[in-house]
């Protein structure tokens, strides 16, 4: 029986880290995006994501960067409004961790990717809805999407790393049908 789960974007994030200027890491996230997950008959390794990313959310703390993040120097979000990722694979990788390799659109370039994942076993919610959540890492290369610009230092180094550590953390929420 296959089930459908809905991301819950009040216990979800979007994180992202890089280094900048070669010793300093900056953190930030993606305040709007929604998913969903089908699962077959209660078996993680039949899971299919699909999730949309609104670029324009980029919020990394500071204004004037992320309108730099959201111009053509790097999202061009008003070419480009939305990222996707759409996982092709789960495999288990130990007790309740498992791999996702899917496919990650930026700027209409898609590339595949892998993420470490760790799974929690469903829960039921106080208002008979089951919910689980999944944790997610990895790393890419910013550049394998076009996202290029950079700014040599002066001591060397440059400005924005191309290694971009990505960290989800996702509660699903299965729906519930409708009472007959």
């Amino acid at each position: 029986m296959s089930e459908t789960y809905q991301f819950d974007p009040t216990h979800s994030s979007l994180e992202f880290s890089t280094k900048h200027m070669v010793v300093a890491t900056v953190r930030g996230h993606f305040s709007e995006f929604g998913g969903q997950i089908e699962v077959e008959n209660d078996d993680p390794t039949t899971a299919k994501a699909d999730v949309v990313i609104k670029t324009a959310s980029i919020n990394s703390g500071a204004e004037d960067r992320d309108k730099h993040l959201r111009s053509a120097d790097f999202f061009d979000v008003e070419a480009f409004p939305e990222m996707r990722f759409v996982s092709a694979s789960v495999t288990p990788a130990g007790q309740g961790r498992y791999i996702v390799r899917g496919d990650l659109t930026i700027k209409d370039v898609t590339r595949p990717v892998e993420l470490r994942a760790e799974a929690s076993a469903p829960i039921n919610d106080p208002w008979g809805n089951q919910r689980t959540a999944i944790s997610l890492q990895g790393e890419i290369n910013r550049k394998d999407w076009g996202l290029t610009w950079n700014m040599a230092l002066e001591a060397g180094g440059w400005l924005v790393d191309e290694k971009i550590k990505l960290n989800l953390d996702v509660v699903a929420l299965r729906k519930v049908a409708a009472a007959v």
